[in-house]
């Protein structure tokens, strides 16, 4: 009984902790109740002054005058709207298993009061979710974030699939070895954006299709490509991640996919109006590739290529082998 009662701060901490919010809270009699559920003898006086010394340890106990009057801890590490945009964000994501999706979601819905849980236990479907993974999702972004911690090259093996969906490895089953220089989340993917030795340039890499991920004693390099290598630009330019040719493109786009054009390429898209014509002249950075080519596709005659004149013949070329194949 002496040991339980050394602990009856930290349970009335748990309590208030789990069992309140702003608009939830316990009355005395339940704060004793549950003490004694757990073991606790206690009287009102000292669970005041233990109100007292949580207060002065720095959580914000409220007391509210209703009746019965109660007891609560107002200010929270997370608002019930961020836990919200936590759990659609977790389970929004491809790259997560099943498994990995909920554990995660149980640990943020953890973070509430209990009388609000219910608030998140939500479903967001997200088609093509993997059931399993063959390595743990967070084990896998462990090690790449601790790679680039330490600034240490890692190895790994990369694959694709063929027609029969099977796993084939890429090149002939050769270890990649890369410097890791950033993890981006495109399209609900994680892609590892990282400086390849074989190649010697900046390549990116579909996490989930990584294995063998090891940690390398060699040090990763430094050089001008990935000093200046800058996730918030490379962002508007690449499209699925795709590696292409940078291009400066010049679209003549009208108001009808104006909003298309900004949630692509930001509010600071240089775009000029078009005298005389409900349409503005855009000019934007891209990598050219078959998904940039597909995202113009998709918006039909709303957007035309204007220049450069090599990337027009590109769309073109792309347009008439699709034709050509039915």
């Amino acid at each position: 009984m002496a040991s339980s009662q050394k602990l009856k701060l930290l349970y009335l901490m748990d309590i208030l902790r789990t069992e309140t919010d702003p608009d939830h809270g316990v009355s005395m009699a339940d704060i004793l109740q549950k003490l004694e559920e757990r073991g606790i003898s206690a009287e009102r006086k000292g669970i005041y002054s233990d109100i007292e010394t949580l207060r002065e340890f720095g959580l914000d106990i409220r007391k509210y005058q209703r009746q019965p009057v109660e007891y609560a801890l107002a200010e929270r590490d997370f608002e019930l709207s961020e836990l919200m945009l936590l759990v659609d964000a977790v389970q929004s994501s491809r790259f997560l298993s099943e498994g990995s999706c909920k554990a995660l979601v149980k640990s943020i819905r953890g973070l509430a009061s209990t009388p609000v849980r219910d608030a998140l236990h939500k479903q967001v479907h997200v088609h093509g979710r993997p059931r399993v993974q063959t390595q743990s999702d967070f084990i896998v972004v462990d090690k790449l974030q601790e790679a680039m911690a330490a600034r240490r090259k890692i190895s790994f093996g990369y694959f694709r699939y063929d027609i029969h969906k099977n796993k084939v490895a890429t090149r002939d089953g050769a270890t990649h070895v890369v410097t890791p220089v950033n993890l981006t989340y495109s399209d609900g993917n994680y892609y590892l954006v990282a400086f390849s030795d074989a190649d010697q340039e900046i390549r990116n890499y579909r996490v989930d299709r990584m294995e063998r991920i090891e940690q390398l004693d060699e040090r990763a390099e430094r050089n001008d490509a990935i000093s200046s290598y800058d996730p918030d630009e490379v962002g508007k330019c690449v499209f699925g991640m795709y590696h292409g040719e940078r291009v400066t493109a010049t679209l003549r786009a009208t108001e009808n996919v104006m909003n298309v054009i900004v949630d692509r390429f930001g509010r600071d898209v240089h775009a000029v109006p078009i005298e005389g014509e409900n349409a503005a002249r855009v000019t934007v950075t891209v990598k050219e590739s078959p998904v940039f080519y597909g995202w113009l596709a998709q918006l039909g005659s709303e957007i035309q290529i204007e220049a450069p004149a090599s990337l027009r013949e590109g769309y073109l070329a792309f347009l008439r082998d699709i034709l050509q194949s039915y």
